[in-house]
């Protein structure tokens, strides 16, 4: 049952998660979430877990499934030590199974034994060349996460890493139409502009943009608030252009 729960059912509810974020921050609060309910649900006690972006080899915790979570995960982010780290590094799953017996990150250790976590499970994540991230799992006891569940969370992490590339994909996607969009606007009102000042001094298109930009100049504003000035003194009414929803 665990194998279905982890592998068609994880994959439809990335899906929907996908489809129900409006923007990758909100899609790594949900994975988290997600992703720590699927590992409970695994090992049938509670796990939290933390989601680490590194990008140009720093990193740092964007989202968690609780507080807690992520309170654990910046433990391991100031120290710059400890498996969600190393995972990132290597780029394979790391386990720590008990802090109190594990000798290699023993400051880490300590404060997470005095955080009520007694073993974590730090998987990576693939999501581009210039950035990669990793799910940290918390379990307040030990022996929970087995090799069996080692697995699961390694085969649940590809998804999450397929479901977070297309997320990023997608925002990117959003946030450049967006520019476009905002570069258009200010096109058109820059062109209007340009006609009203042609109007009012009889000239050529060259002349009146020649007056915007000398204007922009000793204003020392953007040529578009120039242009967006102009318009404002035309006419009481607001003026929008064709791309204003």
């Amino acid at each position: 049952m665990a194998n279905n729960y982890v592998g068609d059912d994880a994959a439809r509810h990335l899906q929907d998660l996908l489809l129900g974020t409006e923007n990758v921050d909100d899609f790594l609060n949900r994975l988290a979430e997600f992703s720590a309910a699927s590992l409970s649900h695994m090992t049938g006690a509670e796990i939290e877990c933390g989601v680490t972006l590194q990008r140009r080899k720093r990193t740092m915790t964007v989202a968690g499934s609780s507080p807690h979570a992520v309170v654990l995960d910046r433990i391991e982010q100031s120290l710059r030590a400890g498996p969600c780290v190393e995972a990132l590094r290597t780029k394979a799953v790391v386990l720590l199974a008990d802090v109190d017996t594990d000798p290699r990150w023993p400051e880490y250790q300590l404060q997470l034994a005095a955080n009520g976590c007694r073993s974590t499970l730090g998987v990576p994540l693939e999501i581009g060349e210039d950035a990669a991230a990793a799910l940290n799992f918390f379990a307040a006891e030990t022996g929970l996460f087995t090799e069996a569940t080692i697995a699961e969370a390694a085969g649940f992490a590809d998804l999450a890493g397929r479901a977070l590339r297309l997320a990023v994909r997608i925002g990117t996607a959003q946030s450049r139409a967006e520019d476009m969009q905002a570069a258009m606007e200010h096109r058109t009102s820059i062109d209007l502009a340009c006609g009203v000042v042609m109007a009012q001094n009889r000239c050529s298109q060259d002349d009146a943009m020649a007056i915007l930009t000398r204007v922009s100049s000793n204003r020392n504003q953007k040529l578009r608030e120039v242009a967006a000035d102009v318009l404002r003194n035309l006419t009481s009414a607001e003026v929008r252009t064709h791309f204003d929803a």
